[in-house]
């Protein structure tokens, strides 16, 4: 099993230049750079009332097939934050993050869309299909940057760097391999469950953390372009990984398993277990302060956890069918409460709430 970390390095529409990365294993997972500059149904055993989803707004048939993938393109001086979408009809989609309007539609893939990734500075952003491409474009013009192949597999998961960005050509810089872990799990009865689903990277952009469908989670040293240890705990595999945006040693994840761990990234330890959704956990994110995380369940269910009772505090039933990402769009920084939370689902919907 080997987990191939891509860079490329790219000219930007507005001729600045800076470096994508991406990571692979049997999946392709571009994570690049910045430039600078319902219905609720809250849980009756928690007495908080600190933080809360409203919701806002839901659109049916937003996509013609399921909508798998959604992140946030960050606002630029002249727009605001826009909501990126892709789904199985093979079109990306962008919204606006007050109403749900569509601002556009982009299309460049020959099979279903089931990641995207947007750059920090909201200039550009990527798309990843079951076609075994991954898309580079300016979000204003749709222009095709780059087009990425990434054979033999598709790719599943993307997120641009943090922090690191330079220049002009996109290449390849380097490969990592994962081990396996020195006690094999029950689960690992072939090689074919391998490959990697999920990836993040942590938020100072020294640590990639990826997971795999044996449910163990890989982390990895950029810098050193070495593996640094395994986290484990989950039976089945990770969807999704997010690391906290205050605290770059805390890493979440959701799993197949039906749990919400949280790890101490760096001390390689298991901190706390979370349950409550009936069935697989497809996506996890942290809010932009860092004291709650949102996950999206097969069990049709968004719900929203609180960090310092690690327990469910709220849930939203707006979907019929599998939700496959929530996504938080901060206010306007790392710390600030408050912001926007959208889920996207199989029956082709999104949903936008208020998080405050």
């Amino acid at each position: 099993q080997s987990l191939r970390y891509q860079t490329w390095q790219t000219k930007t529409p507005d001729g600045s230049s800076q470096t994508a990365a991406a990571t692979l294993v049997r999946v392709l997972c571009i994570q690049s750079l910045p430039f600078s500059p319902g219905n609720s149904q809250p849980n009756r055993t928690t007495k908080s009332k600190s933080m809360k989803l409203a919701g806002i707004k839901s659109v049916e048939g937003a996509h013609d097939e399921s909508v798998w993938a959604a992140t946030w393109v960050p606002a630029t001086s002249s727009r605001p934050a826009l909501l990126l979408t892709g789904s199985l009809d093979e079109t990306v989609k962008l919204w606006k993050s007050d109403d749900l309007n569509l601002a556009g539609t982009n299309t460049g893939h020959c099979l279903g869309v089931v990641s995207v990734a947007a750059h920090p500075s909201g200039i550009i952003a990527a798309s990843a299909s079951l076609d075994s491409f991954v898309r580079v474009f300016d979000v204003n013009t749709n222009a095709t940057i780059a087009t990425l192949e990434a054979p033999p597999s598709e790719v599943w998961q993307m997120q641009f760097h943090p922090k690191v960005w330079d220049t002009s050509t996109w290449k390849l810089t380097s490969t990592l391999t994962i081990p396996r872990p020195e006690v094999p799990k029950p689960s690992d009865k072939n090689t074919s469950k391998k490959f990697v689903l999920s990836v993040a990277w942590s938020p100072d952009g020294r640590t990639i953390a990826c997971g795999s469908m044996d449910g163990t989670i890989s982390v990895f040293d950029v810098a050193r372009e070495k593996f640094m240890h395994h986290l484990e705990g989950h039976s089945m595999p990770v969807r999704s990984l997010v690391y906290s945006p205050v605290d770059p040693r805390v890493l979440f994840s959701a799993s197949d398993d039906a749990h919400i761990h949280m790890y101490d990234a760096e001390g390689k330890s298991l901190v706390s277990s979370m349950s409550g959704h009936a069935s697989w956990v497809l996506s996890v994110d942290a809010s932009p302060d860092g004291n709650a995380i949102a996950t999206g369940s097969s069990d049709r269910t968004v719900r929203l956890w609180d960090l310092k009772m690690r327990a469910a505090l709220q849930t939203m039933s707006n979907h019929t069918d599998q939700v496959w990402a929530v996504t938080f769009c901060p206010p306007g920084g790392t710390g600030v409460r408050g912001g926007r939370l959208a889920s996207v689902c199989d029956d082709k919907s999104i949903s936008l709430y208020d998080y405050s």
